[in-house]
């Protein structure tokens, strides 16, 4: 078993590196104390231009075609520096790529190059609605069938990037005699399209940065074109074409867990009590040694789910696995970094207090630690027969 990276992985990898010390690392604390929307927009802009919007994007397209791997290595590096970004860039990844799996020609003409070139700063999905989070086959809002296509009406809610996302992917009931699940059609809608509203920007924990908003539709006229995939069987494309989001939001928790712990692990050697570093203590060295050890079995499970989605395999439960066990490890290495600070680790001068708020959503987002759990039971209990 070879677990070294290729030469092109790991040219993506340093570059997302460089790219997250020199421009991000330096803004993040003030994109995250201002929300000032046009730091995050030139973040957006940079990330196209280096190729990192359509890094699993065939090369037609204006994709990198550079992989799952090295996708998961490049959000793990940009989170280490501002987890918003991260998670914009995560997201317009996993929008790119559904187009280009479920997509018609025409449709990955029309969208994909807008994506990776930046003249979509961000895609989003609409799929989440205030009765419908992990319970997405219960939304209400419809799309009617017209003269000239469709009409959707709605409100979709927590929104990633929908200020300044130029197409979303919306899934809406179509058939509302259907058994649960089987009468709901994927859509993609421009940002332009009439009968859109974008709500105030929500007043989150973490991540104040990444912009996050309801989304409202109202009598959205589209064309018949705009079917993603096949008229109602879009619950299939949210149940299985969205877990690569999984790895996507599994290796930003693992950049946010790895920078709280380099943070935490240098201010050790440096703070001194009792006459000599505190980084001489054993129970901290034992903190450290669990939290790294922790953080280095996701980075595996991370790349075990690439690995196996780049090649083609089934991954729904390694990426599930992998998103859980992840998100969960970060959490504890923010909240162990903070308390090898002390105090310090409280106030908001330091990276600290920051990077333990913005971790905390990754154990929510892209399907809570409960439902991950429920999907690697149910493929365990699948593959037992």
């Amino acid at each position: 078993m070879d677990l070294s990276f290729t030469e092109e992985q790991q040219m993506i990898q340093d570059a997302a590196k460089r790219f997250a010390e020199n421009e991000l690392a330096p803004q993040a604390e003030a994109l995250d104390q201002t929300k000032d929307r046009s730091i995050l927009r030139g973040h957006c802009q940079q990330l196209a231009e280096l190729g990192f919007m359509g890094l699993n994007i065939d090369a037609d397209y204006g994709g990198t075609e550079a992989g799952s791997v090295a996708f998961s290595l490049a959000v793990t590096e940009v989170a280490k520096a501002c987890a918003s970004t991260a998670v914009t860039m995560s997201v317009t990844n996993m929008v790119a790529e559904v187009i280009q799996v479920v997509g018609s020609d025409e449709q990955k003409q029309q969208y994909l190059p807008k994506i990776c070139s930046g003249e979509y700063l961000s895609g989003s999905f609409c799929l989440t609605e205030a009765g419908a989070g992990s319970d997405p086959a219960s939304m209400r809002t419809k799309a009617i069938k017209t003269d000239t296509g469709w009409a959707i009406s709605g409100t979709k809610q927590w929104i990633t990037s929908a200020e300044f996302a130029g197409v979303f992917v919306v899934w809406a009931v179509t058939d509302a005699e259907a058994r649960k699940g089987k009468g709901i059609t994927c859509f993609l809608v421009p940002a332009d399209a009439d009968g859109i509203t974008i709500g105030p920007a929500e007043k989150k924990m973490g991540q104040h940065g990444s912009a996050t908003n309801e989304v409202h539709f109202d009598a959205c006229e589209i064309p018949d074109s705009a079917i993603l995939g096949n008229l109602n069987e879009g619950f299939r494309i949210a149940v299985t074409e969205l877990a690569g989001g999984r790895i996507g939001i599994g290796s930003l928790a693992l950049g946010i867990g790895l920078a709280a712990m380099e943070y935490a692990v240098a201010y050790t050697k440096e703070r001194k009590q009792f006459g000599k570093p505190i980084a001489d203590f054993q129970g901290l060295q034992w903190m450290m040694a669990d939290r790294m050890t922790e953080l280095e079995a996701a980075r595996l499970l991370l790349m075990s789910a690439a690995d196996r989605k780049e090649r083609g395999l089934s991954y729904a439960k390694e990426a599930s696995m992998a998103k859980l066990f992840a998100s969960e490890k970060a959490n504890q290495a923010c909240y162990s970094a903070l308390q090898l600070l002390g105090g310090y680790g409280y106030m908001q001068e330091y990276p600290l207090e920051r990077m333990t708020r913005d971790v905390r959503i990754t154990s929510i987002y892209e399907g809570t630690s409960e439902v991950q759990r429920l999907i690697i039971a149910r493929e365990i209990l699948q593959a037992a027969g």
